[in-house]
């Protein structure tokens, strides 16, 4: 028997020793790359984020022997997949390419932008541009260990913020989690990682999308006063309860706290003292503070037995009253008696 007919034979039972099996699904992108190779796989590899690139590396390095066959029906899936009377499959890469071949690349970005939610290269850069208020919202219900993990990861600062919102007894035992952590295995990280991709981060641009009234009342608290109320008075002829969901929200009851003090006097003698002392009975320390600043100490001792002479009072009542001391203020603005200013720090004075 010559070398070759040899060779021949003992690669005919290697193959025969090599067992047909189903592929998982990061293992079939592996086999994918590796037959399509460096030049044809890259573009593929370039469009693959950091987690995608670690599971099918993962698989490709344990991968194994892979049959003609088993290659073969990989081949053939995939072909169908791609023709018409198959099955599509839609991502952020073919949706951006999609827009870019007919909207300006302007428009695609901020369309992409609000898909894709937070910015960032990797997971926990993302999370630490997720609000606090919504990451601690969904780490609540999660095991301290996993809670642990990710304010690890993620910035201190941010952190701080998210662990401050959970409750006690929750945020204690995570913090003895973390003192208690030393290097965290990579399989468990990159389980917490695909876990937080696929439940938290897909559904974020979803859940976070800021009501679009609230951001009309940004831009038309950036108006001037005439324009401002020419646009309001257009659109309260269309809509009236947009208008003034629109009115509501650019002025609250905590953006009086930037009444200069002329002006804050003035709406103070122009609220009934009744009102007065409901609206103050929820407010903080310093709403407290800058109102009785504006008083005199007789006037400000009289609002505080005011206050203790109403006793508990129902939640619905006291917002009643701040928005009727809001709704003042704005009359007030609007007659010209008190200046509103609206910036938020900008244009304020250091002393």
């Amino acid at each position: 028997m010559s070398q070759e007919q040899e060779a021949a034979g003992v690669g005919l039972q290697v193959s025969a020793d090599i067992a047909e099996r189903k592929l998982s699904g990061p293992e079939r992108a592996a086999v994918l790359l590796l037959a399509l190779g460096e030049e044809y796989g890259r573009p593929i590899w370039e469009g693959l984020d950091d987690i995608e690139v670690r599971q099918v590396s993962s698989a490709m390095a344990s991968l194994g022997p892979i049959t003609p066959a088993m290659l073969e029906e990989l081949f053939v899936d995939f072909l169908k997949r791609l023709s018409t009377n198959g099955a599509l499959t839609g991502n952020v890469d073919v949706t951006e390419r999609l827009l870019n071949s007919f909207l300006p690349g302007e428009r695609v970005e901020l369309i992409m932008e609000e898909i894709r939610g937070p910015a960032g290269r990797n997971m926990w850069e993302k999370l630490s541009n997720v609000p606090e208020s919504v990451l601690a919202n969904y780490l609540k219900n999660e095991y301290p260990q996993t809670i642990a993990v990710v304010l690890s990861k993620i910035q201190p600062e941010h952190s701080a913020r998210v662990l401050a919102l959970l409750n006690d007894e929750l945020a204690l035992e995570v913090v003895h989690r973390m003192l208690k952590m030393e290097s965290i295995q990579k399989d468990i990280l990159r389980k917490v990682e695909q876990t937080l991709r696929i439940e938290f981060m897909s559904n974020l641009s979803q859940t976070s999308r800021r009501d679009s009234h609230e951001i009309m009342a940004e831009i038309f608290n950036n108006f001037d006063r005439q324009t401002e109320v020419r646009f309001l008075s257009s659109l309260e002829e269309d809509n009236r309860e947009s208008a003034e969901r629109i009115r509501n929200l650019m002025f609250t009851f905590e953006d009086l706290l930037k009444l200069d003090a002329a002006s804050c006097q003035t709406l103070l003698r122009n609220v009934e003292k009744d009102k007065l002392a409901l609206a103050l009975k929820g407010a903080n320390e310093i709403a407290m503070e800058f109102f009785t600043s504006n008083m005199s100490q007789r006037a400000a001792k009289m609002l505080q037995e005011d206050m203790e002479a109403l006793g508990p009072v129902r939640l619905r009542e006291v917002d009643e009253a701040q928005s009727a001391m809001v709704a003042k203020a704005k009359e007030l603005a609007t007659s010209g008696d008190i200046e509103i200013n609206k910036k938020k720090g900008e244009d304020d004075l250091v002393y």
